[in-house]
C-alpha cells in the first residue's frame, strides 16, 4: 500500500513538472525577440563599490556601444579605491558619461538602492537599462537589442545574464541555476505573470519607477532593487523580454562555494517578499522537483514496483530534458548533458537546504 502511495505521489510531481514544460519553458523555446527601428535615447546606470578592476574593463566596453544617442551614468558608491581617479580621466574623454559621487549612504537606508535611485535621478532619458560592474555585454549592439523590447507601450524588459564559462562542478552548478532560474522568470513573463527580473540586465522607464515611487516598498530590504522593483511594477507596467545573445550580458561567477551560499541566501531571503501567487507558481514547480528525487530514492530503498518506478522515471526525463535543451539552444546556453542528472540533484536539494537555512538564520550582510 505504501509503495503504491508513493508511486502515484510520484505521478502527480511528474503531472506538474510536465505541465511547467509545456505551458511555460516550450513557448520560450520558440520565442523571438522583436525589432524595431525606433531610437530611443537611453541613460545606461551603473552602480559600484570598489570596482576598479571590473569597471577598467566594462566602461570602455559601454562607452563603444553602437548606438545613436545614449549616456552611461556611473555611481560611485563610498568607494575607496582609485575609482574616482580613473573615471575624472573617462568624464574628460567623453561628453556622454558622468560620474555621481556618493560619499556616505543615509542611515537605514539599502546602500544599492539608494546608489541607483541617485543614478535614476541624474539620468538624462526616458528609457534607462541597468547592469552591475562585474558584467560585461556579449555584444556592441546591446543597448539596441534591450531597446527592442520596448514594444506596444512596454516599460519594463527583462533580459538574461549568464554566467561565464569555467573549469570545475562549481561552475556547472552556477550556471545550470542562472539558466533554470532564467526560463523560470522569462517564459513566466511571456505568459504575462513576470515576478521577477535581474539587474545584471535589466530596462525600464523613468515614469515606471516614479510611478511605483521607486523601492520605496522594499527600500530597508537587502536585495530587491530588481526582482522586488519588477514585482510591483507588473501592476501598473507592460512588460517584455529580450533573450537574444547580443541583448546578453555575461557576469562573473563566485569562485567558492561559501561565497556562492551566501549570495543565494540573499537572493532567496527577498523570494520571501513575492506575491502569494507567484510564490505557489515558483513553489510548485521546486518542491514537484524535489520531491520527486526523494520519493524516487525511497523507492529504491524499498526495492518494490521498480519496473513502473523506471517507467515514471523514463516518462519524466524524456520531457523535460528536451524541454531543457530547446531552451538552452534558444538562450544559446551550454549545457552538459553527462552532468545534467548530477546538476538536477545538486540544484534541487541545494535549493531546499537554503531555504531552511533562510528561515532559521535570517542576518544578512551587504557591502
Amino acid at each position: 500500500m505504501l509503495t503504491i502511495i508513493l508511486l502515484a505521489v510520484l505521478a502527480a510531481c511528474i503531472l506538474v513538472q510536465l505541465y511547467y514544460v509545456f505551458f511555460y519553458f516550450r513557448p520560450l523555446a520558440r520565442h523571438k525577440d522583436e525589432t524595431t527601428d525606433a531610437v530611443r535615447p537611453v541613460s545606461v546606470v551603473v552602480a559600484a563599490h570598489n570596482e576598479l578592476e571590473n569597471l577598467v574593463e566594462l566602461l570602455p566596453m559601454l562607452l563603444d556601444q553602437e548606438y545613436p544617442e545614449f549616456e552611461v551614468v556611473l555611481v560611485n558608491d563610498r568607494s575607496d579605491d582609485d575609482t574616482e581617479f580613473y573615471t575624472y580621466e573617462l568624464e574628460r574623454q567623453f561628453p556622454n558619461f558622468r560620474v555621481v559621487t556618493i560619499k556616505k549612504t543615509p542611515e537605514y537606508l539599502n546602500p544599492k538602492k539608494y546608489a541607483l535611485a541617485l543614478g535614476i535621478r541624474a539620468a538624462k532619458y526616458e528609457h534607462m537599462l541597468f547592469t552591475d560592474a562585474d558584467c560585461r555585454p556579449f555584444s556592441s549592439r546591446w543597448i539596441q537589442a534591450m531597446q527592442n523590447g520596448y514594444q506596444h507601450d512596454t516599460q519594463v524588459v527583462l533580459g538574461y545574464s549568464p554566467y561565464v564559462e569555467e573549469k570545475g562542478f562549481l561552475n556547472h552548478l552556477i550556471r545550470f541555476e542562472t539558466f533554470l532560474t532564467g526560463i523560470q522568470y522569462l517564459s513566466h513573463a511571456i505568459k504575462g505573470r513576470a515576478y521577477m527580473g535581474v539587474g545584471r540586465n535589466l530596462s525600464y522607464t523613468k515614469a515606471c519607477f516614479f510611478r511605483n515611487k521607486g523601492f520605496a516598498s522594499h527600500i530597508k530590504s537587502i536585495g530587491g532593487d530588481d526582482d522586488l522593483f519588477v514585482r510591483d511594477a507588473v501592476n501598473n507596467s507592460k512588460v517584455n523580454i529580450v533573450i537574444s545573445k547580443e541583448g546578453q550580458t555575461a557576469s562573473i561567477p563566485k569562485k567558492t562555494v561559501r561565497e556562492w551560499l551566501i549570495q543565494k541566501r540573499r537572493h532567496m531571503s527577498v523570494g520571501t517578499q513575492y506575491k502569494p501567487a507567484d510564490k505557489r507558481r515558483i513553489g510548485a514547480f521546486i518542491s514537484s522537483n524535489i520531491l520527486f528525487y526523494v520519493l524516487c530514492i525511497t523507492g529504491l530503498v524499498l526495492n518494490s514496483h521498480l519496473a513502473i518506478l523506471g517507467a515514471l522515471f523514463g516518462v519524466r526525463y524524456l520531457a523535460v530534458y528536451p524541454a531543457y535543451v530547446l531552451a538552452a539552444r534558444r538562450l544559446d546556453e551550454k549545457l552538459s548533458m553527462p552532468l545534467l542528472p548530477i546538476l538536477e540533484v545538486a540544484y534541487f536539494f541545494n535549493y531546499l537546504f537554503l531555504g531552511v537555512s533562510v528561515l532559521m538564520y535570517k542576518k544578512f550582510r551587504w557591502k
